[in-house]
């Protein structure tokens, strides 16, 4: 069952998770997610089937339709999210505008805002950044995913001195938001957390 060569093997497949990664607590149904990702419909029924074979997807009858969901006990389901998180929205848009936002070192999405849950708190930071940072570069980005999202997205910009020097005195803000799940955009986390 997990076997990533059962995971993406088809460019349909890479579509439909990315459809269902995005909008992890979305039900869809067959021509529903035909009209998102614009494939033919046997080739997108054909994925489904395996997804759901494999594991990934569960599927429920309601009235004349089927609809498919995720499976968050699926073994690659953090895998996943943590690839869509890199390669769809403000993920992709921070990778590819890498060089305009300045020296990033670490870039880390919470584990709640890259599966698009609620935040429970004022204080929960949704993204750490850590380098020398264009603000107005960054800014303009996270602004673009905010108005997308129409919800606020608090993040957190520290030189890396400034994060050396909290994760040594042991902040309490800091240890905060490393304490919980995290997804690496930008950076290893051996190397945030260590």
């Amino acid at each position: 069952m997990a076997d990533l060569g059962n995971i993406i093997t088809s460019k349909v497949r890479i579509e439909i998770l990315e459809l269902f990664f995005s909008n992890p607590k979305e039900l869809y149904h067959v021509r529903g997610v035909v009209r998102e990702v614009k494939e033919e419909i046997n080739a997108v029924r054909r994925e489904l089937t395996k997804m759901e074979a494999d594991g990934i997807l569960k599927k429920e009858p309601r009235g004349n339709r089927v609809y498919y969901f995720l499976r968050p006990e699926h073994p690659f389901f953090g895998d996943l999210v943590s690839m869509v998180a890199k390669t769809k929205g403000l993920g992709a848009s921070l990778i590819e505008n890498k060089g305009k936002i300045g020296k990033v070192s670490f870039i880390m999405f919470s584990g709640k805002f890259a599966r698009l849950m609620l935040r429970k708190g004022d204080d929960t930071v949704d993204i750490l950044i850590v380098g020398e940072v264009v603000l107005p570069e960054l800014a303009a980005l996270i602004r673009t995913e905010e108005s997308k999202r129409n919800k606020e997205i608090n993040y957190t910009v520290m030189s890396r001195e400034e994060f050396d020097f909290r994760k040594k005195r042991r902040d309490p803000f800091l240890l905060g938001i490393l304490a919980g799940s995290r997804v690496m955009i930008i950076g290893d986390e051996e190397d945030l957390v260590g």
